[in-house]
């Protein structure tokens, strides 16, 4: 598999470059030549598969000719060596559970994938791999935990001073040896800038061996297709295909999930369900695409006002309004609103979302009231307890502490504060690398 950058500007790579690039040269994010289309019978047939074989089904024609088949069936079944289960909340709305995982998020099975993948090229390569990321909450700690103690990578994560919940920053800081975290005094957008802009920086990147741990980065990006296809595994009426709707922010997730779609996954339609950045809602609604500078949320994953991966799900439907029209519907959830109904389904459901589950979960209510035949599922992207600081005082109860981070949270916190200025994160790293 061949991928081109969509700026068209660059050489096309293999797997293994765009992994280690991260970014291609003239800026433009990687996409693969051609979506592999799988048999129906494939889909038809998805319980007799296990997990591992259906994840290598799904990577390996991305991946083909970078990894011997063997070696990416061992990553693969290290990257989902945890349950991702579809539990029913009500009898139309399920929750995709991903936070089974090392940090309690979605994010660890893109992060696990990557990492394997870049330590096993990182062989082959005398130097030092720097791998630099940008976080909006979850990114950080799923990173920080797939790359620690890899040999040979060193990982420099930037996230906004005061914009992550206390759980996620313990999960990005407290680690130590070869994780170090940058606390930027701006936004998430300001953390991605000053990342995006390293990667073009010659002056820097003949010095250090830059590359990217962000949705970005196709390693990041693909594997996500992974929850997508063993939620439907699981889905009991496979003559009606679910409504998926989805956490957004950067929009990575839905793109594997749209990705999946368009590779033959059975799905009714999708839901990009955000907070107060809307501006994909708004595209939607009114053809208009209107980047924003980010609003703080209680879903503060998901406070993005230029989601990166969302040319890429252009790309998938040809620029085509029309007909990405026919497969997503998006919705803006407030806090007020996220608050309540995160009470209403404990209270009604004693079932416990976190803040960005709770506004997939609204956003898909909503629709399902407008679709009255149709069912579907909700992804929830974090266990609660990472943002226990928003849902305690809304349900009146302590979430209680799984025990994989109870003596994390004890750790002390351990990072460099910077300003939301490039150069203050190029001189960062030129005197540490």
């Amino acid at each position: 598999m061949k991928y081109y950058s969509l700026n068209k500007q660059s050489p096309d790579v293999d797997f293994k470059e765009a992994t280690i690039k991260g970014q291609a040269p003239d800026k433009g994010l990687y996409f693969p030549h051609s979506i592999p289309v799988h048999e129906k019978a494939f889909f038809e047939n998805i319980e007799q598969y296990s997990n591992e074989e259906i994840a290598f089904r799904l990577i390996q024609p991305y991946v083909a000719g970078t990894i011997a088949d063997v070696a990416l069936q061992d990553i693969v079944k290290e990257t989902i060596n945890f349950p991702i289960p579809l539990v029913p909340v009500n009898d139309r709305i399920s929750s995709l559970e991903l936070f089974h995982g090392p940090t309690l998020a979605f994010k660890d099975v893109g992060a696990r994938f990557m990492s394997r993948c870049l330590g096993h090229f990182a062989h082959e390569h005398s130097e030092k791999v720097v791998v630099l990321v940008a976080t909006s909450g979850d990114t950080g700690g799923a990173v920080a935990h797939g790359f620690y103690d890899v040999p040979g990578v060193e990982v420099v994560i930037l996230y906004p001073s005061g914009k992550v919940s206390s759980v996620q920053e313990k999960q990005l800081t407290t680690l130590g040896k070869n994780i170090h975290a940058l606390e930027v005094t701006g936004t998430f957008d300001d953390c991605q800038q000053m990342v995006k802009q390293a990667f073009v920086d010659e002056q820097l990147t003949k010095k250090i061996f830059l590359t990217s741990a962000n949705s970005i980065n196709v390693a990041r990006w693909l594997p996500q297709q992974f929850y997508y296809v063993l939620a439907w595994k699981q889905w009991a009426d496979k003559k009606n295909p679910p409504v998926i709707s989805v956490p957004s922010g950067n929009f990575g997730n839905i793109c594997a999930g749209l990705l999946a779609y368009c590779s033959g996954l059975p799905v009714k339609h999708f839901i990009a369900a955000c907070n107060a950045n809307a501006v994909v809602p708004s595209y939607l609604a009114n053809g208009d695409y209107q980047p924003k500078k980010a609003i703080a949320t209680i879903s503060n994953a998901m406070d993005v006002g230029n989601p990166s991966n969302f040319v890429r799900i252009l790309e998938l439907f040809h620029h085509k309004l029309g007909d990405l029209r026919k497969v997503l519907t998006g919705y803006s959830i407030s806090d007020d609103e996220t608050r309540a109904v995160l009470k209403e389904v404990y209270q009604q459901y004693k079932y416990l979302p976190d803040p960005h589950g709770a506004v997939g979960y609204l956003a898909l209510q909503r629709y399902l009231q407008q679709h009255t035949d149709d069912k579907g599922m909700f992804l929830e992207t974090a266990h609660p307890v990472k943002f226990y600081d928003v849902v305690e005082p809304v349900i009146g109860e302590v979430v209680p502490v799984p025990a994989a981070i109870q003596d994390q949270l004890k750790l002390t916190k351990q990072s460099t504060l910077i300003a939301p200025d490039y150069n203050a994160l190029k001189e960062t790293l030129l005197r540490k690398y």
